[in-house]
């Protein structure tokens, strides 16, 4: 089993910038690629940033394109989002997730494990 815990989450000005982490821990791997998604009330889970293990090849929701951006640290089993020029349709509960695999994929489904979700909130 592979656990995630997102953190960093909080409110911050339209403008602004955060950061959101998410630490891995459980099963001990290496080779595996992990993505960013949000969702806010009423509306689906949305693809944002993924990112292959090697950190090599990213990949962006056309909506964050040029104001997020994700990373890895694996000596440190943590992911981030960097999230700058924040918007308020920004606003969503931000997972990090992880697949059992070396390449970045955009789909939900491609993720084997979640995390809880950590709340991004955007003022105007």
């Amino acid at each position: 089993q592979v656990q995630l815990v997102e953190t960093g989450g909080g409110l911050v000005q339209a403008g602004g910038s955060l950061r959101v982490s998410c630490s891995v821990s459980g099963r001990t791997i290496s080779n595996y690629a992990m993505g960013w998604f949000r969702q806010a009330p009423g509306k689906e889970r949305e693809f944002v940033a993924a990112i292959m293990w090697r950190g090599v090849s990213t990949l962006y929701a056309d909506s964050v394109k040029g104001r997020f951006t994700i990373s890895r640290d694996n000596a440190k089993n943590m992911v981030y989002l960097q999230m700058n020029s924040v918007k308020p349709e920004d606003t969503a509960v931000y997972y990090c997730a992880c697949r059992l695999a070396s390449t970045a994929r955009m789909s939900p489904r491609e993720y084997d494990y979640w995390g809880q979700g950590t709340q991004v909130t955007v003022s105007s």
